[in-house]
């Protein structure tokens, strides 16, 4: 098992999944400003996850960029966080699921910004500048839609009931987090749940939002077990690549 390459792919997913699903919202955010602001932050995810992949190409040793990573990967080979891959849907099922990651995103980016490894440490550092960012946003959105009309809070309460599960996914731990933690170059996904439930405890607080009732939690992203979702994310954002795989743009 090469576990630098497989925990550098976590990371690259995750991001990569992200930023293709907010690019989606380009043209039909709510408002003008909105509109843009998913954009930015969407342009920021790539930016990680190009960072990252271009990482685990060279973890792999196996000559592949980040081009091939990102556009030439079956789902199965895929290892985003079930969470990351999760539909659009409305703008508050898009709110609350980037609130989630993104609550884990800004302790995870704190966290790597300490690696024994000089790359990661500097892409975490830039990353957890964006991620501060990131939660900002989407937290204030929660408070705005969970305390504003009924309608809104009843959207967003939906959203959270459905979603809140799937951010299991992130805080897997196993063999490749452990090999990360133990050399001191990664940082165990599961010593950032505490911090990452007080961020959610505050905010729904603050949105006027019910913590939903315990349900069993969906996992199985980072083994590359994925909901139907992502083959069909995967097929608009890979078939230009795979339909002219020797293109140079």
């Amino acid at each position: 098992m090469n576990a630098r390459y497989e925990y550098l792919l976590r990371l690259g997913d995750d991001a990569l999944i992200l930023g293709q699903q907010l690019g989606l919202w380009t043209g039909h955010g709510p408002v003008l400003e909105e509109d843009i602001a998913l954009t930015n932050i969407g342009l920021d995810q790539i930016g990680q996850a190009r960072a990252w992949l271009t990482m685990a190409g060279r973890a792999e040793e196996q000559g592949r960029d980040e081009d091939a990573l990102a556009f030439h990967r079956t789902p199965a080979e895929f290892r985003n966080a079930q969470l990351c891959e999760r539909p659009n849907g409305h703008f508050g099922d898009t709110i609350v699921r980037q609130f989630l990651f993104d609550a884990y995103a800004v302790q995870l980016h704190a966290a790597l910004a300490h690696s024994k490894d000089a790359d990661i440490a500097a892409i975490a550092r830039k990353s957890a500048k964006e991620s501060a960012y990131h939660l900002r946003h989407s937290s204030a959105w929660m408070v705005r839609l969970g305390d504003g009309t009924p309608e809104s809070n009843d959207k967003v309460q939906a959203s959270l009931n459905v979603l809140l599960p799937f951010a299991g996914d992130l805080f897997h731990a196993d063999a490749v987090t452990d090999t990360a933690t133990s050399e001191g170059w990664g940082v165990n996904p599961a010593s950032l749940r505490p911090a990452w439930e007080a961020t959610l405890a505050e905010t729904l607080e603050a949105a006027q939002l019910q913590r939903p009732a315990p349900a069993p939690e969906q996992t199985g992203g980072r083994q590359g077990r994925h909901t139907e979702k992502l083959s069909y994310l995967l097929a608009e954002m890979q078939v230009l690549p795979r339909t002219y795989p020797d293109a140079k743009w």
